[in-house]
């Protein structure tokens, strides 16, 4: 198994804090976030490398965090042929990028770097059903805190995705995508057939979508006791500091 973490972004809702430093590596309780990322893959036995998707212009800095890092898994950094939010190839297009640039054709496990969570990844994986790609769910219990921030999940008795939206201007759950996902190596190699179909290449919600007409996508809701921050703003921001340094 492979994991790919998507740094890829500009993070220009973090500005000023980001202009010059890539949102992953923005410091939470004394650590930058992409290292609280990389100890929940750490714990998967069968994992052999992890990936993490940069753009160009923010290769070095990841470069530079990578030589210092200690970390029990192969780590590459892998940049895409952007350097500004005007030419970015989006989350999905940088997947694409990754899978064929290294010829990756193991399951894969794909991460949002901007993702701070401290759910045990392995009962995520202990949830796979043969074939079937997963989504690590989280229930935010209340509508007017998803409205147009996220990817609002239904799922049906069997606990596959009947509906999926990204950012919808009337949520009908309030279940969200946490940005982290399983995909079998089939469902992987469709994220090309999905691009090449002239499909959004932003943000992963969208491929989810697709995905889930074309099979059986499962989804996993973490218990309401986990962590989890989506740094997308100065207030997710500080909240999440205060979680991380002992303060909230």
């Amino acid at each position: 198994m492979k994991a790919i973490v998507l740094a890829g972004g500009f993070g220009k809702r973090l500005w000023p804090l980001t202009k010059d430093k890539p949102k992953p590596l923005i410091s939470v309780g004394g650590r930058p976030i992409i290292e609280y990322i990389l100890d929940g893959l750490a714990v998967i036995e069968d994992l052999d490398k992890v990936f993490i998707s940069v753009n160009s212009r923010f290769e070095p800095h990841f470069r530079a965090w990578a030589d210092g890092v200690k970390f029990s898994k192969e780590i590459e950094i892998v940049p895409e042929p952007t350097t500004c939010e005007e030419d970015k190839i989006g989350a999905v297009g940088a997947l694409s990028f990754l899978i064929r640039q290294k010829g990756i054709e193991d399951d894969l496990i794909v991460i949002a770097g901007d993702n701070l969570f401290d759910f045990d990844v392995r009962k995520f994986l202990c949830a796979r059903k043969q074939g079937s790609p997963l989504v690590a769910l989280y229930d935010m219990k209340d509508k007017d805190e998803v409205r147009r921030k996220y990817g609002v999940v239904k799922l049906d008795r069997s606990s596959v995705i009947s509906d999926f939206k990204e950012k919808p201007d009337e949520p009908e759950s309030t279940l969200i995508s946490t940005g982290c996902y399983f995909f079998p190596s089939k469902a992987a190699a469709m994220i090309h057939t999905y691009l090449r179909e002239g499909n959004n290449p932003d943000a992963p919600g969208f491929f989810i979508s697709w995905l889930s007409r074309q099979m059986a996508v499962q989804g996993f809701v973490f218990d309401g006791s986990c962590r989890w921050f989506d740094i997308g703003s100065i207030e997710s921001l500080q909240k999440a500091n205060e979680a991380y340094s002992g303060k909230g």
